[in-house]
This record gives structure tokens, sequence and C-alpha cells, in this order.
């Protein structure tokens, strides 16, 4: 068939996708518009293995972005690291900011994007990215920057050895409490946050803040990040047991973005413990933002490939701009105490708190306010629509075996918790 007017003539292109049934419709598509020659390949290994074998390669790909085994972006790195040069289309059934992040990861690849496309295809949408007026991303996304090294020691932080800290992993001195978090709009709580906590023998309780940037300054975040992991996901394993469902957040530090294999890792973990990748969200704070790098992306839109939520911690506090907001594929925003506290009596808080969850319902997001600490915060944040509530007001951190009672002491809340119109739900079952 001729090529349909508008669009140069594409001599070969490879069609990557799992589904069978995608792959002929993209195929058919292509072939509609004209391009001679459509390979086909149901994985990326499959693809990666054609493009060694064919001659001349095809000078366009679709590739779809989840695959069992080496997924969409993965691909991607595997092109870069061989120096295949060809434009680049993303296909996906999943949300557009996840479309939207992997088109980002791969242009800070340098690598040609020319679209991002969502399923089912349609041949108009085709043509116009076919006809090379995305091409223009990698230009305006730039080549990575540097690597950002560990990050200084805090002025007048404690002289505690590293080797102290090594010997309380060593030992289960770290341990986990959960702090519940609540629907606002019902009062019902819906999840838990997991916080690392340490006591030491002989110094007594150590603030997270300084056990944490001990551990990034001497390289032991993984291992303590892990260690919370095992923890918090046992104790999910047996809440769900018992048929109390709730989301686990857990904290991950900016250095271990660019942590060899941390997303293998982190899946065969929860899948260790039997827990739908659903059930975890992962929280990154927002200043780490300005120094995720294409490789920290990558891993981030690879564990939301996999169904993990991810949040932005402590939003408000950092300087990133809503450029890098967009790059990551977040699911939550997490609004930091100090816009918080205080809201109900000062004019500026509130509006800074109001244009927080405003962006996050426009971005399609879940709003969390943190460090609420009473009944009035509360019903101010119901009344500009906050999703989800975490402070004091509602509970404060606490053994897991201790989250069954408080639910139980909790469900006699629910009614004074309640928005007047929010209608009546079953609380979590302990």
């Amino acid at each position: 068939m001729a090529p349909i007017a508008g669009l140069q003539p594409i001599a070969s292109l490879l069609v990557v996708d799992d589904s069978a049934a995608q792959r002929e419709h993209a195929a058919g598509l292509c072939r509609a518009l004209g391009v001679a020659a459509v390979h086909q390949a149901g994985g990326a290994a499959q693809a990666l293995a054609l493009l060694d074998s064919l001659s001349p390669p095809p000078s366009a790909m679709i590739v779809d972005i989840e695959m069992p085994g080496m997924d969409g972006v993965e691909l991607l790195e595997a092109l870069r690291i061989r120096n295949i040069e060809l434009d680049l289309i993303v296909a996906s059934g999943r949300e557009s900011a996840l479309i939207d992040s992997v088109l980002a990861i791969g242009a800070g690849m340098g690598l040609n994007m020319l679209a991002g496309l969502e399923k089912p295809l349609t041949l108009e949408a085709l043509r116009h990215a076919l006809s090379g007026q995305g091409s223009r991303l990698r230009k305006r996304a730039g080549a990575p920057g540097p690597a950002a090294g560990a990050p200084a020691a805090a002025p007048g932080a404690p002289a505690i050895a590293p080797g102290t800290l090594e010997q309380a992993l060593a030992c289960n001195q770290i341990s986990v409490l959960y702090q519940p978090k609540v629907d606002i709009r019902t009062g019902l709580a819906r999840g838990v946050e997991a916080l690392a906590r340490w006591t030491c023998p002989q110094r007594g309780e150590i603030p997270p803040a300084r056990f944490i940037a001990l551990a990034e300054q001497y390289g032991l975040i993984q291992p303590l990040t892990f260690g919370v992991m095992e923890q918090a996901l046992r104790q999910a394993a047996r809440w769900n047991s018992r048929g109390l469902r709730l989301t686990m957040a857990v904290n991950l530090s900016p250095l271990l973005l660019d942590w060899p294999g941390l997303a293998r890792d982190i899946v065969a973990l929860v899948e260790r413990h039997g827990i739908p990748a659903e059930q975890v969200n992962f929280e990154i704070t927002e200043s780490s933002l300005v120094e995720t790098r294409g490789g920290a992306r990558g891993l981030l839109a690879r564990l939301r490939l996999r169904g993990f939520g991810l949040s932005i911690d402590d939003y408000g506090t950092g300087f990133s701009s809503m450029q890098q907001l967009a790059r990551v594929p977040f699911t939550e925003l997490k609004i930091d105490r100090g816009f918080v506290h205080g809201s109900t009596e000062r004019k500026n808080l509130r509006v800074m708190l109001k244009t927080a969850i405003d962006m996050a319902r426009q971005l399609g997001l879940a709003s969390t306010a943190e460090g609420i600490e009473t009944l009035e915060e509360w019903r101010l944040l119901q009344q500009l629509g906050c999703t989800m509530g975490q402070g004091f007001f509602i509970a404060r951190p606490m053994p897991g075996p201790d989250v069954p009672g408080w639910l139980r002491r909790h469900r006699e809340r629910v009614d004074d918790l309640r928005a007047p119109d929010a209608e009546r739900g079953q609380a979590a079952p302990a």
C-alpha cells in the first residue's frame, strides 16, 4: 500500500509487544501507513535478537512498556548500552503519567523518542507519531547530568561510629513502628507507614534523622532499608492472614535509587512474603527529585510498572520543578506537616495547602496530609478535599501487634470524623 500523504516512507519497523493481538493490530496499522517491512517480537529479548540479525536494521520501533521478563524501560536501557539508534514510540494501556515518564526516561538516555501512545493504537495517532512530530523530545530533555555524590553529614551530628550501627543491624536492634493513614472523608483506616526506630543498649533511643543520615554516610542504607522492609512485609503478611488489608508505606533513600538490582531485589522480597505489589507504597522525598537521574527514573518507572505505589514525601520542603514531578509516575503526594500545622489560623498556609491538594487532584494523585494534630485541621483538610490524613490526632506510631486493637478503638471515632456528605462504610476488620 502506498504511504499516506504527509508521511515519509518507512522501510522497516519492529513492533515489540507480549500480546499477539496487540502486536497484530499495531502491525496492521503500520502496513496501512505504507511501512514496507513490519517485524514483530513477543518480548524484549526476542527484539534484541532480531535487531542483531536484521540487515538493514529497522528504522523505527513500537515498544510496549509492560512486558514479562525484561520490561520496556529495561529494553530502552539495552538499546542505549548497545548504541542502537532508531526512532522509538512507546505504547501502553497504562496511565498517561507512566507513559510520559517512560518517554522522559528514554529522552534522558539520548534516545530518539517520537511519541507515547495509549492503547488501543489508532491509525491517526500512529501516523502523527511516525511523521516525526515528536522527535524534539530528546532535544528538550537533554543528556543526563552527572551523578550526585552522597550527602554530607549534617552539621553537629553526634559522633556515632559506623560499626555501632552495623552491629545494631546485625543484632536486630532496629525495630519498626506503624503509623496509621486514614481516609479523611470517611474516617476509615486505609494503610500504615513503616517507621524505623533504634533503641541502643548504651545510648537509648536514637532519633531516626541521626541514624538514617549515618547509614547514608557510611554505605549502610541498603541493609537498613531492606531490614525495615523485611519486618514491615512480614507484619503485613500476618495482617493479611487475619483479613486485615492495609497498604504499607516504606521510605526509600535517594541514595538507593541508583543501587544496582534494587527493583529486582524489592520484587523478590515482596513476592517471598506473598504481598501484592499494589499493597506496597514507596515514599521518596521531594528534595531528592532535584537530583533524580535517568537511571533513578527508570528504577521508579519499573517499580510502578510492577504495580507498586510511589509517593512524593514531605512535599513543599524541596525545590522540585513541575517538569521533574511530571517525569516520575507518582501515585500520591504527601504534604509536609509544616503546611498543616497552624493552617487553621494562617491564611498563607491555607492557600499553599489548598494549592498542593488541588494540584494533586488535577494530576490524578492521592493527597496525604502529614502532622494533623487537631480536629480543626482535620475539618479544614476535609473542606479542601484532601484524600488521606496522618498525624497524632489520628494515632501515634505503634508496634504492629497494637494495630488491631487501635483499629477497634478507632471505629468508635469514625462517626465523629466522617464528613457530613460521606457514605457510611465498613472499617477494615481486625
